[in-house]
């Protein structure tokens, strides 16, 4: 088969973007070509992995500084929203994030549409919780990735994207959803304007994306996935079941502090960096606690000095080559960090605080494969118990073990690039 040229266009967010480098690097194994179409403040970010990048301005150009002052100011914002429930953050976090997600829809439709013709694609994988126009006018198949929660996809048995609820309170579906709907519908008409402007269809109340007529890829793996009273075609929906990149080499940090003690690793998100506060306490306690932790903790590595010799901290680490080697993994419920502690078989405490961080945090409590903590409301007693439960758990261990060899089986990043390439080889 010749070689094949495939799109990928992640949001502009470190969790889509990393499973998109998985699977792209299953395709350049197979001799197939990978080009990443990103939005303007992601460069270098796939090219330290070998990939071509195509840069794309998906909001008015800033310089560097102002860029990371818009960033700390947005954070600021919200930091006292991040407390909130679920369904209280919709008329503030969650509104605001759909309306700038509108925003980047709009802005970027006439450049993407250039980048595409450019590259002419034989495919496109749209990773993102929005439609670009440009995507469909392509001249090529597209494939819908969804690198959030499983319930992006929605069924009327399951709960409500976002919304953090259990798996059988209907009465939280039902509330989160009429609450959803009455805020976001100025957001979303002025979405559907556009979408006439661009010639195309109208989406229902509530919907920015539609299901791809090609192939839609799902995360979860078979353990975990919701019952649903409508179940997806196979023909059409594909559950990769993990999808987790190859990273650099990771050499574990000496401590000099139980030396020989359980590992925790707590993970931070792309938000998480500001939350200085709650990572200094949670180092105080654990240099309490006998255990040892690494955390990653951003672009803010001078709030942190004086260390317990328990502790060590870095802005980054690669969670694939990290996570293998640790105990527990405590995470902000991202799904790429919810997967990768899956994958590798380890017990996870999820403390959420915005988006689909709420419906994984939900879901692994519910399918008894970790905890869910609150991120703020919790005691010290509280959140030590919690880490001794895990570690001792030995049923859930071995749970554990086998989703981790059942997704290790399925190599996810092997399905979909096969498919991927068929996909490419029929159009």
């Amino acid at each position: 088969m010749d070689a094949k040229t495939v799109v990928f266009f992640p949001e502009a967010a470190f969790g889509p973007s990393m499973n998109c480098v998985g699977i792209a690097q299953r395709l350049r194994e197979r001799g197939h070509k990978a080009v990443f179409v990103v939005d303007s403040s992601f460069k270098g970010v796939f090219d330290r992995f070998g990939f071509p990048e195509r840069l794309v301005a998906m909001s008015e150009p800033m310089d560097e500084a102002a860029a990371s002052q818009y960033w700390l100011d947005f954070i600021a914002s919200h930091q006292p929203n991040f407390r909130l429930s679920p369904i209280e953050q919709i008329p503030n976090y969650v509104l605001e994030c759909w309306s700038a997600i509108v925003d980047t829809a709009i802005y970027v439709q006439e450049e993407l549409a250039v980048a595409l013709d450019e590259i002419e694609p034989d495919l496109i994988c749209l990773d993102n919780v929005i439609m670009f126009p440009a995507i469909k006018r392509a001249g090529c198949p597209w494939v819908r990735i969804v690198s959030c929660s499983e319930n992006e996809i929605t069924d009327p048995d399951i709960p409500p994207h976002l919304s953090g609820c259990a798996e059988n309170d209907k009465a939280c579906f039902a509330a989160f959803r009429t609450q959803f709907m009455d805020v976001i519908k100025p957001v979303h008409d002025r979405f559907n304007a556009f979408l006439e402007s661009c010639d195309e269809t109208p989406y229902p109340l509530g919907q920015f994306l539609e299901t791809s007529p090609t192939m839609n890829f799902l995360l979860y793996p078979k353990q975990l996935q919701f019952r649903r009273r409508n179940p997806l075609d196979p023909a059409l929906f594909q559950y990769l079941e993990g999808c987790v990149r190859e990273d650099e080499p990771f050499t574990m940090p000496t401590f000099s502090k139980n030396a020989d003690k359980p590992l925790i690793y707590i993970g931070s998100g792309s938000l998480n960096e500001a939350d200085v506060d709650l990572y200094k306490r949670l180092i105080e306690l654990i240099g309490t606690l006998p255990y040892r932790a690494l955390l990653s903790v951003g672009e803010r590595m001078d709030d942190y000095a004086d260390l317990p010799g328990n502790v060590h901290v870095a802005p980054w680490y690669p969670q694939p080559s990290v996570i293998p080697q640790v105990d527990l993994v405590i995470h902000h419920g991202g799904n790429n960090s919810f997967n990768e502690a899956l994958y590798f078989g380890k017990p996870a405490i999820v403390m959420p605080f915005v988006w689909d961080g709420h419906d994984n945090a939900q879901r692994v409590e519910d399918t008894g494969f970790g905890a869910r903590l609150p991120r703020y409301d919790w005691t010290d007693e509280a959140f030590a118990g919690t880490v001794d439960r895990l570690l001792s758990d030995q049923a859930m261990q071995r749970r554990l073990a086998e989703v981790s060899a059942h997704m290790q089986r399925q190599d996810g990043r092997a399905k979909a690039a096969d498919i991927l390439i068929e996909i490419a080889a029929r159009a």
